[in-house]
């Protein structure tokens, strides 16, 4: 599973976010390893220099094999916040997916 990170100009530290939470997220989403291929995070400052709350949007982007790529977006007040809440919703979203699939 590779995991690839994709950020507007407004987000810092990208170096430090992407090698900690590449790390976690292959963790959080590892009984799904046999069925992903990949996964694009996309990481924004939905209000760029101005502060305010809940304006880090994370969204993630799954690719299962052989189906259509599934996404999840997650807005917080940090981007650590809403890659968690994000990679939460991916592995609700893939546990659904998946148990559709097995139960056809």
């Amino acid at each position: 599973m590779e995991v690839f990170f994709n950020t507007d100009k407004n987000i810092e530290a990208k170096e430090r976010i992407e090698a900690y939470f590449t790390k976690q997220i292959k963790e959080d989403l590892a009984r799904f390893e046999d069925r992903v291929t990949r996964v694009e995070v996309h990481l924004s400052d939905e209000n760029g220099a101005k502060s305010g709350t809940k304006d880090k949007k994370c969204v993630l982007e799954v690719r299962p094999q052989g189906l259509k790529p599934v996404a999840v977006t997650s807005h917080d007040d940090s981007i650590e916040k809403a890659i968690s809440s994000a990679t939460k919703k991916m592995e609700s979203s893939l546990t659904s997916l998946i148990g559709k699939l097995q139960n056809h």
